[in-house]
């Protein structure tokens, strides 16, 4: 009997599981069709669909969501930032990272104490839970609007440090919960302990990994190095009493930094997509989850100290942000004022804050009621802000399109309406509709408007070649990116047809791999 029912749950599982899959599919057509971020939908689908009516139980387990998803998306982020951006704007995300949630949390707690008369140690709890920005919504966001590439980087670094922070404060406050008193001393000290040990705990892994790369020549082996790595290191940091999260940080800029020195460019670009569909797998199931967590009852029951919370962390945002980046023009580059009003407006809360939530002590003050807070704020946020953060971004008006790249979409429009036209042209005159001296001059004037195109284009690459910018060098490189795959994906099918000799096409994948690589991201 016990191993019936075994069986039994795990295929309930698998089935689940491979429905879950269908619908995050599904959500990703619908997505684009209303121009929706897929995160969002993913979190609707998941309130529309009723828990009961799939094969196996599931929800948001936070001991999965802390040991396992959390270090895949750390080190996945870790691996693709590049640590020569990451420096140049280190200053600026220490200062939100450290001192800003922080005060951040301060002003939150009080807030949160005042206005829904939670005691100290639990409004404590929830104003760090309520810190902690997802980063998946306001990137989706920044995809459909351009910004600034260093604001980018301002946004991802700050939440893979905050994250971290954030996870010490819950530690600390677990830890005044259970004796019962705590001096400033005690915390700093545990505060240092968890982030130097930590730093050090992910450099020594880190630079591990990058000796075994010299061993190893291997994709398949690199692969499950960096994934062994990656989860170890979380799990160590936990049993020595540091900063998992800032140990997997660590260890993954290491890696990618060093490590894919050691190796080829075709290992490279393997980890780096294997890391991206692991990343993306991660989040749709978790904001999937997240939708199918939150009971619907509970959000309307929920909604008023939900917005209460929600003007509570915002206020706590605001007088963190506009006071310490007005003290950062002392000792770095300011940041202009609309970025700030962007890392303020894109304070939006995701599946880490509801996973804290549920690995809170069980004898917190009210640790149920914090939990449907949390959770039903969480979706209000996501739902609220997530949807109208494109639209803010877009009317802040960040990135000024340049006059170069304004022309080179004006002639491309020219180039895909004239040839489609002329295509057009060639079935009316085959099907007998139009005459011949008709579809004559009617191409001639068409071909006519794609060689003026051509010529114009010719004559702004070549200018390009003399004097360009980084913002008018992204339309070409965007080209180039879809042209190495186009001819890598040429040559695997013509392995797969046995049409070339694999020594002769890897020598060419090697160098295709190459330039992929020195392009920049997308």
């Amino acid at each position: 009997m016990p191993t019936s029912f075994t069986e039994d749950h795990f295929t309930g599982l698998v089935t689940t599981s491979i429905i879950l899959l269908l619908v995050a599919t599904f959500v990703a057509l619908v997505s684009r069709w209303l121009r929706m971020p897929y995160v969002i939908g993913l979190v609707l689908a998941g309130l529309i669909i009723p828990k009961d009516a799939l094969p196996e139980s599931i929800g948001l387990n936070p001991e999965v969501i802390l040991n396992l998803f959390l270090p895949i998306l750390i080190f996945e982020a870790a691996i693709n930032t590049d640590i020569r951006k990451l420096s140049s704007s280190i200053k600026v995300i220490l200062l939100l990272a450290g001192p800003g949630v922080i005060l951040s949390a301060a002003i939150t707690a009080v807030l949160l104490k005042f206005s829904l008369g939670l005691v100290w140690i639990t409004a404590s709890a929830v104003a760090v839970i309520l810190t902690i920005t997802d980063t998946v919504s306001v990137i989706a966001a920044f995809r459909t609007v351009p910004v600034p590439a260093r604001l980018a980087t301002i946004v991802e670094g700050e939440s893979l440090f905050n994250d971290g922070v954030a996870l010490v404060l819950i530690s600390i406050i677990t830890t005044i919960n259970t004796v019962g008193s705590f001096s400033l001393f005690q915390g700093v000290v545990q505060f240092l302990i968890a982030f130097i040990g930590g730093g050090v705990l992910g450099l020594g892994l880190g630079y591990l990994c990058v000796g075994l790369f010299k061993q190893l020549d291997d994709a398949l082996s690199n692969t499950l190095l960096t994934v062994a790595i990656s989860l170890g290191t979380f799990q160590i940091g936990q049993i020595l009493g540091v900063s998992s999260a800032i140990a997997v940080l660590t260890a993954g800029l290491v890696i990618s930094n060093l490590g894919f020195r050691k190796t080829s460019a075709t290992i490279r670009v393997t980890l780096l997509n294997f890391w991206e569909y692991a990343g993306f797998g991660v989040n749709t199931f978790i904001f999937l989850l997240l939708g199918l967590e939150v009971e619907p009852r509970l959000i309307f029951m929920g909604l008023s100290s939900a917005f209460i919370a929600i003007i509570a962390y915002q206020i706590g945002r605001i007088f963190s942000i506009y006071p310490l980046l007005a003290i950062l023009r002392w000792f770095d580059r300011p940041l202009p004022l609309k970025w700030q009003h962007v890392l303020i407006i894109g304070n939006v809360k995701g599946s880490l804050s509801m996973a804290l939530a549920l690995s809170l002590p069980y004898d917190l003050p009210a640790r149920s009621s914090v939990i449907a807070l949390v959770f039903t704020t969480v979706f209000v946020s996501l739902i609220g802000q997530g949807l109208s953060l494109p639209w803010f971004v877009k009317k802040l008006n960040l990135a000024q399109p340049s006059p170069l790249r304004q022309k080179l979409e004006v002639l491309q429009l020219n180039l895909i309406t004239a040839k489609a036209a002329q295509e057009e042209l060639k079935i009316l005159l085959e099907s007998g509709i139009l005459p011949r001296f008709v579809y004559e001059e009617l191409f001639a004037s068409y071909q006519a408007r794609i060689a003026s195109s051509e010529t114009t284009l010719r004559e702004m690459y070549n200018q390009r070649l003399k004097q360009s910018s980084e913002k008018e060098e992204d339309y070409l490189e965007g080209v180039r990116r879809r042209l190495y795959l186009a001819e890598k994906s040429a040559i695997n099918d013509a392995i797969f047809k046995g049409l070339l000799p694999n020594n002769l096409a890897e020598s060419y994948l090697q160098e295709l791999n190459e330039k992929l690589l020195s392009l920049k991201d997308d």
